[in-house]
């Protein structure tokens, strides 16, 4: 695997260590040391992967997040020294595919980017999916409502995918975050409410109320064929 990488972290420690490390991974990597500096590195050259910090100088991480989900939706995962949840939350709510809490070990954090950059990883003889109002599309990696193309990240479409898959059935969080994230040692749950509230503000025509992607009560998820 030789995707490219951009890391942005303002600490040059951490930063040389962090890249040096990806590099020895096999990722192609550039970085950033502030958030305005990330926005102009991304804007000048494609990547397959942001390793982004959320405590950043000028423009933070959170701010950086949100500008580059207004048209991308290259996968981000998140670094914080912060230990609030709230934090965490805020972060996700944002569009992050995942984070990472500092410190952290460059194993740990090199087996999430290769995660998060399986995107296509879906069986090219997959057929559509096609589960009420909705249309799942693994060989496109796309996803329709009624027609219209829903615009999705890597994390939500494959979330998605593994609901469409067996409609009906319930999942719970932690076997989401085992056939999504592929993380069942590493993850939190908390990945898995996130990305499913942030799905059903695209694919529910009211999330408050949804009628798709539903809630079950002390077991987890499922998507509702009807």
């Amino acid at each position: 695997m030789d995707g490219r990488v951009l890391l942005v972290e303002d600490d040059a420690s951490i930063r040389e260590v962090t890249a040096l490390g990806l590099r020895r991974a096999g990722f192609r990597v550039s970085t950033a040391v502030d958030g305005r500096a990330a926005l102009a590195a991304w804007r000048a050259q494609p990547v397959d992967l942001i390793v982004l910090d959320v405590m950043l100088p000028g423009l933070d991480g959170l701010e950086v997040c949100r500008e580059i989900r207004r048209s991308s939706q290259v996968p981000i995962l998140m670094l914080t020294a912060r230990a609030d949840t709230i934090d965490v939350v805020v972060g996700l709510e944002c569009g992050a595919d995942d984070y990472l809490r500092k410190p952290f070990d460059l194993p740990e954090l090199v087996a999430r980017v290769r995660v998060a950059l399986r995107r296509g990883d879906t069986g090219p003889t997959e057929p559509v999916l096609t589960v009420g109002p909705l249309e799942v599309d693994p060989g496109r990696f796309v996803a329709r409502r009624d027609g219209r193309e829903l615009t999705l990240t890597a994390t939500e479409f494959r979330l998605l995918l593994e609901l469409a898959r067996r409609p009906g059935q319930v999942f719970t969080r932690e076997l989401l975050l085992d056939r999504v994230w592929r993380l069942t040692h590493l993850g939190d749950s908390r990945l898995v409410d996130v990305a499913v509230q942030r799905l059903r503000a695209k694919v529910d025509h009211d999330p408050a109320a949804p009628r798709l992607v539903r809630t079950v009560r002390g077991v987890g998820y499922k998507l509702d064929p009807a």
